[in-house]
């Protein structure tokens, strides 16, 4: 297999070692991938056993998103200064023991303490992945290797709403938790042992007051998009977003100002990198807005049972794994910034054609359109990676990991917040009627061309270059 063969000149890890460390950390990401789909579709069935409402039980998602955006770029910043497989071992162990404690919860404030050490652990193995996997591999494998992460995290979404399904029937929430310890063990081991051990690039102090304003700005954000959508929330969400505007505004200025900056803004001195995270950034929300509209029309408008809702969902990520590992290859060789606009091309008309969706339609109807979205960010996934991570400076690959992390969670959390934005517009009509979702479904077909025009003007400057 090309990944793991040698040609001269080759950047990374040897060849035979590839194959290890490729397994260390794409088993970290499959685990964590499989506890934030699982652990959704057990909330009720965790606030049943714990006596909680629904509402108090969200926190146990919630609190594992919170403390995961509010620590991104802290372990993006320190990763250049510790080194990429300290700071990777230390966030795999931690959400692996965390992941224990959840199992062991018997109350839920210890089960969201958990899970807020657990978004910690998170924050460091997730924003740290695909700079490891550019560390192991040489560059000209780095489209096909990012394209075969975006397979596998497809294939565990996939499969992760069954087996959480299976196991919650079986024998309960609990063990939701406590699968990742067998993974969690073995993904250690092999981190240990084949992971490179990167000297720290960056000796210089920390910066403290950066690192403050970062989780201010970005917990406050999340903190407001979970209180627009309720009715009591709206003075809390208002002065939640004014600390986001003036932690960003302190943010921007200390990073300009601070002698070592916990995120270089010289990143973004480079167009094709602004350009790409900006395109993340407006697909996740395109993404986000659609899995959080999506269960309303299969359940309350289709009336479909949750997990005939999630099976529903399957065709999405079979599109990725189908369309991925191919689009990873074909930006090792030809021009990212075009294959990725190609794809966002598709999935714009899977939106469009899940928003047409008749008021009675069939489940093949249903796949088939969700089929389209999945070949579509198929596509578009791992050549805007790549153009990501190829943009930024090796030592600089730790801050581009922890960047592209960032557009992926803040672009979800606001998908997320614009159907809570609706729902409250809407009101309780909203389990009766479609009509709320199919217009979540079109602003996420514009978000998705919001992109399509970032991703243009990548192609524009290209060929501007060439002449």
């Amino acid at each position: 297999m090309e990944l793991f063969s040698s040609q001269p000149g080759d950047e990374g890890l040897a060849a035979r070692q590839r194959l290890m460390a490729m397994l260390a950390v794409m088993t970290t990401v499959t685990m964590a991938v499989f506890d934030g789909s699982m652990v959704n579709i057990a909330l009720p069935g965790i606030a049943k056993a714990l006596g909680v409402s629904a509402s108090d039980a969200v926190w146990v998602a919630n609190g594992y998103l919170l403390a995961a955006a509010m620590t991104l770029a802290i372990f993006a910043a320190l990763a250049s200064r510790q080194g990429f497989r300290q700071v990777f071992v230390f966030g795999l162990s931690l959400f692996t023991l965390a992941s224990a404690g959840c199992a062991l919860s018997t109350s839920l404030e210890m089960l969201v303490l958990m899970r807020v050490l657990q978004g910690i652990g998170g924050a460091a193995v997730l924003s740290l992945s695909p700079a490891i996997l550019r560390s192991v591999f040489p560059n000209r494998l780095l489209g096909r290797i990012l394209g075969l992460n975006a397979f596998l995290i497809a294939t565990s979404t996939a499969i992760a709403p069954l087996l959480g399904g299976t196991l919650l029937s079986t024998l309960g929430w609990k063990w939701l938790f406590a699968i990742n310890l067998p993974l969690g063990i073995v993904a250690l081991l092999l981190s240990l042992r084949v992971l490179p051990g990167i000297a720290a690039v960056n000796p210089k102090p920390f910066d403290y007051a950066g690192a403050l304003f970062s989780a201010l700005l970005l917990g406050s954000v999340i903190m407001a998009a979970d209180s627009v959508s309720k009715s009591e929330g709206h003075i809390a969400a208002l002065c939640y977003s004014v600390t986001s505007v003036l932690a960003g505004v302190a943010f921007i200025w200390r990073e300009r100002r601070a002698p070592q900056p916990l995120l270089p803004l010289t990143l973004f001195a480079s167009p094709r990198f602004s350009l790409a995270a900006m395109t993340s950034l407006a697909s996740f929300i395109g993404q986000g807005i659609t899995f959080v509209a999506l269960p309303f029309l299969f359940q309350n408008v289709y009336g479909y049972s949750a997990l005939g809702s999630a099976l529903l969902f399957t065709p999405w990520p079979v599109g990725i794994m189908l369309a991925a590992p191919h689009a990873g290859r074909l930006a090792d060789r030809h021009s990212p910034a075009l294959i990725a606009t190609a794809g966002l091309g598709v999935f714009t008309l899977g939106l469009v054609l899940l928003a047409l969706l008749p008021s009675h339609a069939q489940a093949w109807d249903i796949g088939l359109r969700s089929l389209v979205c999945g070949i579509g960010f198929g596509i578009f996934q791992s050549p805007n990676n790549r153009e990501m991570m190829a943009n930024a400076s090796r030592e600089n690959s730790g801050y581009a990991s922890g960047i592209l992390a960032i557009m992926r969670t803040f672009g979800q959390c606001l998908g997320a917040a614009i159907v809570g934005i609706i729902l409250a517009v809407y009101g309780s009509v909203i389990w009766q009627q479609p009509q709320a979702v199919r217009v979540s479904l079109w602003i996420a077909a514009g978000a998705t061309l919001l992109a399509i025009g970032f991703s243009g003007l990548r192609i524009v400057q290209l060929k501007h270059h060439k002449i």
